[in-house]
């Protein structure tokens, strides 16, 4: 995940990046897709067989496929949202913040099931590292499908969590 705006996922006191990337044992379960649009320029795992990064910035080109999203957390979540639920062929992966603005927007009306992850994720270096001091997200997370397809995965998943059809 690599940030437009500065995003929160697991930021600490001290910390200069907010790149951070989606645990492989998690995207293991979800493979495959055919677009990552929020990928991290250096990560260790492609989430998706087609990448963008912050260097081509993934809102503006063409999506194609099954897209995994695991996108920026900042101001800009919202558009990443907006844009995944128009593709509607898809998952992201975001804070279960369900009382916010973009989740009004881009996820109650527009999005066909939810899997509402039990325990929080510890997020990944863009090296794939975790962090030393055993830090998680800080927050609860979500996996949001988007189409019948992405719906099929999360429901093949639902032992992650909490499996919700909308």
């Amino acid at each position: 995940m690599v940030s437009i705006a500065p995003p929160s996922h697991t930021r600490r006191e001290g910390q200069t990046t907010d790149d951070w990337i989606t645990p492989k044992e998690l995207i293991d379960r979800l493979l495959p897709f055919d677009l990552d649009p929020c990928a991290s320029v250096t990560q260790p795992w492609p989430c998706a067989d087609r990448q963008y990064t912050v260097n081509d910035n993934g809102l503006l080109l063409p999506w194609q496929g099954m897209v995994y999203m695991n996108p920026p957390y900042g101001r800009r979540l919202g558009a990443w949202l907006e844009r995944l639920a128009e593709h509607n062929d898809g998952i992201a992966l975001i804070f279960a913040r369900t009382d916010t603005r973009a989740f009004f927007k881009n996820v109650w009306d527009k999005a066909t099931s939810l899997v509402f992850i039990r325990g929080r994720l510890t997020f990944c270096r863009p090296d794939g590292t975790r962090p030393k001091n055993g830090h998680n997200s800080g927050g609860p997370s979500v996996l949001i499908a988007y189409g019948k397809s992405a719906d099929l995965k999360l429901w093949k998943a639902r032992d992650l969590g909490r499996y919700v059809s909308l």
